[in-house]
């Protein structure tokens, strides 16, 4: 069977499967597999969402923080309105420092948990692709380990390359429980991994 062929239908599957469940982007799927495997994320949570455009995440992590709750969307785009009380959305960019203070100002409490699928504008040259990528992350990092009270987790994207150890390294400084994720809704091609980091130090 053509590799071409079962990756085409696996990118079907998880985008059909979006829409017969009403999430906005298939990416969906590469948080709530993560979450039902590793549990960080629960009822009651407070959520940041960093990179949060089209609300795909925020929709999954609304489902699972239930109404006691509350997600907070950060993207440099404007994103769509969901219909629940307890989510908010900002327009900021994650290399802004003037973001991280709009953030802790929307917060009710230190977050429990902060997730990042920020990715840079694809330029199709590896090595600058894959420097911008691990720049994100570390400013995600950063927010995050601002924002996130003691015993938090971190979820992030990052691209495979030669700057990636060193970022795992500084996650588990920082963290008590670290993992690489390649979820089964990311393509197989595709070079994005994520990062979680469970139970802030």
């Amino acid at each position: 069977m053509p590799k071409a062929w079962v990756r085409e239908r696996k990118r079907d599957f998880y985008y059909r499967k979006a829409k017969e469940e009403h999430y906005r982007s298939r990416a969906a799927y590469k948080l709530l597999e993560a979450v039902k495997k590793y549990g960080f994320m629960e009822v009651g949570d407070v959520v940041v969402d960093l990179g949060a455009a089209p609300g795909g995440w925020m929709q999954a992590s609304l489902k699972i923080v239930g109404e006691k709750g509350y997600v907070l969307g950060v993207d440099l785009e404007s994103i769509e309105p969901l219909d629940a009380p307890n989510v908010c959305t900002i327009i900021g960019d994650v290399t802004d420092p003037q973001t991280l203070h709009q953030i802790e100002e929307l917060l009710p409490r230190p977050a429990d948990v902060v997730i990042s699928d920020v990715s840079p504008n694809i330029s199709g040259v590896w090595e600058l692709d894959h420097a911008r990528q691990m720049d994100l992350a570390q400013c995600s990092l950063q927010i995050a380990t601002h924002v996130l009270g003691v015993g938090g987790n971190f979820y992030v994207k990052v691209f495979q390359g030669d700057m990636l150890n060193d970022f795992v390294s500084l996650i588990k400084r920082r963290f008590a429980f670290v993992k690489l994720i390649k979820p089964r809704a990311s393509r197989a091609e595709s070079a994005e991994l994520y990062v979680l980091g469970m139970n802030l130090r």
